[in-house]
C-alpha cells in the first residue's frame, strides 16, 4: 500500500504561484473589514498594484502610498476614502515609519532580523489602539505590502491588530525581478551621497541590501558587489565593526576584490587598528600595485603609528601612481612636518594648492608650518586664506593640536574609500 503523500504535503510551504493565487482567491470571497500582509520587495509591490485590478475587475482597488513617516493611520485612511467606493485598499510604505526604530545589529546578514524590543513604533502602538475603530468604520480589505523585516514588527509590536488578519503571503519574486532590485542598488551608489542620507534613509538601504542577500534567486556572483556595497554604507553610519564582517564576507567569496581590501583597511583605521589597516592595504598593492589610494591610506596608518619616513615613502609611491592626488601632496606635507622639515612641507603643500586652490586644510596647514618658523606675516595670510575658504571650519580647526591629526581627519575619511 502506498503511503499517502498528500500528507507531507500539508507541511510544506506553498509555491510562489499557489500562494499568490491563494491570496486571490481570499480577496475575491472577502466582503466587509480584513486584514492581509503581503511580504514583498518595492517592485514587487509595485508589480502587484498594477496587476491586481486586473485580475479582480469585480472589486474596486484604490492604493495608499507613503514616502515618509506616519503616526495615524486611521485619519489618512479616512481622508482617502471619503466619498470613494473601496474594496480592497492596497497600502505600501508602512515601513518609513518604522526605520527611526530599527536598532538592528547591522553586521549580521540575518533575514527578518529586528531587535528593538523596548519600545513600540508610534504607527503600530496607534494601530492596536485604534483596531475596533478600523473594523466598525472600514468596511475595506486592508492590504499592507510589507517588508519581511516590518511583518517581524508587526508580530512582536502589534499584536493585537496582527492578530486579526486573514492572511499572510509571501508575492513570488522570480531572478529577473532579483536582478533588477540588486542593479539599481547598485547603480545608485556613491558614497558622498550616502553621507547625504538620513540615519532612516540609510537603514532603509542597509535593509534593502541584506534582503536581497538572502533571495534565493540571488546569483554567487552579484553577492561580493552587495555586500561590497552594505560595508560602504556601514562606514557612513560609524558601524565599521560590522563593515569589516561585510567586507570579509565580500572577500570569502571574491579574494581579489581589491576595492574591499582597501575599504576594509579604512574601517581598522577608525578603530585604531593600524597595524591590521596596514596588512589590509599591503594585500590590496599585491593585487594592484599602482592602486594610489591604497598607498595614500597606508601612509596615513603608517602616520598614525609615528612612522613617518615611511609614511612619507607611501604617499610618494601614492604620487608616482597619481602625480594630481592633492590630499598625499597634504598628507605628505604633514608627515613632513612632523620630521620639523618645515620647508619641504610647505613646497608639498604648494603643490597641493595648484591642483586645488580652494583646498582650506592646505592653507591652514601652511600657515601652522610658517608660524612654527616663526614667519607670523606669512602664517597669518595664509590662515586668512583658511578663513575664506571656510569661515565655520575655520574655527573647528583651530581648536585642534599641533600635530593636525585633527585637522585632516574628516577631509582624509572623504578620500579614504574606493
Amino acid at each position: 500500500m502506498n503511503p499517502n503523500l498528500s500528507d507531507w504535503d500539508d507541511d510544506l510551504p506553498p509555491e510562489p504561484e499557489e500562494a499568490y493565487q491563494d491570496l486571490l482567491r481570499a480577496l475575491r470571497r472577502k466582503s466587509g473589514f480584513g486584514l492581509f500582509f503581503v511580504q514583498c520587495t518595492p517592485v514587487e509591490a509595485d508589480k502587484f498594484i498594477v496587476k491586481l485590478p486586473q485580475e479582480i475587475p469585480q472589486k474596486k482597488v484604490e492604493v495608499l502610498r507613503f514616502v515618509e513617516s506616519i503616526d495615524n493611520l486611521y485619519q489618512r485612511v479616512a481622508e482617502f476614502v471619503k466619498d470613494k467606493q473601496v474594496d480592497i485598499l492596497l497600502i505600501k510604505g508602512l515601513e518609513y515609519s518604522l526605520y527611526k526604530y530599527e536598532k538592528r545589529s547591522f553586521g549580521e546578514i540575518t533575514e527578518g532580523q529586528f531587535s528593538n524590543l523596548t519600545s513600540v513604533p508610534h504607527i503600530l502602538n496607534h494601530l492596536n489602539q485604534q483596531r475596533e475603530r478600523f473594523r466598525d468604520d472600514f468596511p475595506i480589505s486592508f492590504v499592507f505590502l510589507l517588508r519581511s523585516f516590518s511583518i517581524n514588527y508587526f508580530i512582536h509590536r502589534a499584536p493585537d491588530f496582527f492578530d486579526w488578519r486573514s492572511g499572510v503571503f509571501e508575492l513570488p519574486t522570480t531572478p529577473e525581478v532579483v536582478e533588477q532590485e540588486s542593479n539599481r542598488l547598485l547603480l545608485e551608489r556613491d558614497y558622498e551621497e550616502y553621507l547625504k542620507l538620513t540615519p532612516e534613509q540609510k537603514i532603509e538601504k542597509v535593509i534593502e541590501i541584506q534582503d536581497l542577500l538572502t533571495e534565493k534567486y540571488q546569483p554567487e556572483n552579484q553577492k561580493p558587489r552587495l555586500l561590497f556595497e552594505l560595508g560602504n554604507l556601514l562606514l557612513t553610519v560609524n558601524e565599521y565593526e560590522a563593515a569589516i564582517a561585510s567586507y570579509d564576507q565580500a572577500l570569502k567569496l571574491k579574494p581579489d576584490k581589491h576595492e574591499a581590501w582597501n575599504n576594509r583597511g579604512v574601517a581598522l583605521g577608525k578603530l585604531v587598528r593600524y597595524e591590521e589597516a596596514i596588512a589590509s592595504y599591503d594585500q590590496v598593492l599585491k593585487l594592484k600595485p599602482d592602486y594610489h589610494l591604497a598607498w595614500n591610506n597606508r601612509g596615513i596608518a603608517l602616520d598614525k603609528l609615528v612612522r613617518n619616513e615611511e609614511a612619507i615613502a607611501s604617499y610618494d609611491q601614492a604620487l608616482n601612481f597619481k602625480p594630481d592626488a592633492h590630499q598625499a601632496w597634504n598628507n605628505r606635507g604633514i608627515a613632513l612636518n612632523k620630521l620639523v622639515r618645515n620647508e619641504e612641507a610647505i613646497a608639498s603643500y604648494d603643490q597641493a594648492l595648484k591642483l586645488k586652490p580652494d583646498y582650506y586644510e592646505a592653507w591652514f596647514n601652511k600657515a601652522c608650518c610658517y608660524a612654527l618658523q616663526g614667519n607670523i606675516e606669512q602664517a597669518l595670510e595664509n590662515l586668512q586664506q583658511a578663513i575664506n575658504l571656510n569661515p565655520d571650519k575655520y574655527r573647528e580647526m583651530a581648536k585642534t593640536d599641533s600635530d593636525f591629526d585633527g585637522i585632516r581627519e574628516e577631509e582624509r575619511f572623504q578620500a579614504l574609500i574606493q
